[in-house]
């Protein structure tokens, strides 16, 4: 059920769902339950807040969809925030208070702390996109800067040397960034190479495809649109299931800084 596939009022049967909550640990929301959400600034639109602080994360993912003549002209991020969009389909304009760049399906635009993201539908149908902040944390004699991208445009690499698991990095390897977005492309039948568990934590838009998440040791089916939030030392691996298109996500991930104390 949910606005993401217009399945709402009267319903047959049961009510159900996939969702699975673990505060501070885990989360699977699945797309058929997404509800939208009214944020000041933006308009024309249907929102989803995804990962946040209230669910343990140190970020704030949001889905959204543009409709015709959707925008913001508040701005989003500002002092000490650094943001991200990634244009799953259509056209978006993404400006900053220099300059303005058109973005089509695939590209991306990361803007650093003190830098307000301005964005508009620059097309009649509706555009939709994986939107990010995060506080920037810094760090000395190292500064982060903007970057403009397109996934199609960038070298894949086999992760881990496997080459049904392509990897895509958005950033550069700079120590001004203290956190990087990635696409992990899986063919079906592939997988991680072992099941991680690490300090960074992540949040994972599904692009495409099918699979079985492992979350904490425990499996989970996940599909396109659904969102993962995973925090920091759980248990996390991934395999996809179909045949027709590769499990696909967009996900972010803290990096390039030392643990505070």
């Amino acid at each position: 059920m949910g606005y993401k596939n217009n399945n709402i009022g009267y319903i047959d049967g049961l009510l159900e769902s996939r969702a699975v909550i673990k505060k501070n640990n885990y989360a699977v929301l699945p797309h058929e339950g997404l509800v939208n959400n009214v944020i000041p600034g933006f308009e024309n639109c249907d929102c989803s807040i995804l990962g946040s602080p209230k669910l343990g994360a140190s970020f704030v993912d949001y889905i959204m969809t543009f409709h015709k003549d959707g925008k913001n002209e508040l701005g989003f991020g500002g002092e000490g925030v650094e943001t991200l969009v990634y244009v799953i389909d259509g056209k978006l304009k993404v400006s900053d208070s220099k300059e303005s760049h058109t973005v089509i399906s695939g590209g991306y635009v990361y803007l650093p702390a003190g830098e307000k993201m301005f964005l508009a539908n620059a097309q009649e149908e509706d555009t939709e996109f994986f939107l990010y902040k995060k506080r920037y944390q810094p760090l000395a004699a190292h500064d982060a800067y903007k970057v403009v991208g397109n996934v199609n445009e960038l070298e894949p690499i086999h992760y881990e040397g496997m080459t049904d698991v392509l990897l895509w990095d958005f950033l550069p390897k700079d120590l001004g960034f203290d956190m990087n977005f990635h696409i992990l492309s899986f063919e079906p039948g592939a997988s991680h190479g072992y099941i991680e568990t690490h300090y960074q934590e992540h949040g994972a838009y599904l692009l495409s495809g099918k699979g079985m998440y492992n979350l904490d040791n425990n499996w989970l089916p996940v599909e396109k649109g659904d969102y993962i939030f995973m925090s920091a030392y759980v248990h996390q691996a991934a395999y996809a299931v179909g045949r027709d298109e590769p499990l696909k996500y967009v996900y972010s991930k803290d990096c390039n800084r030392d643990p505070e104390i």
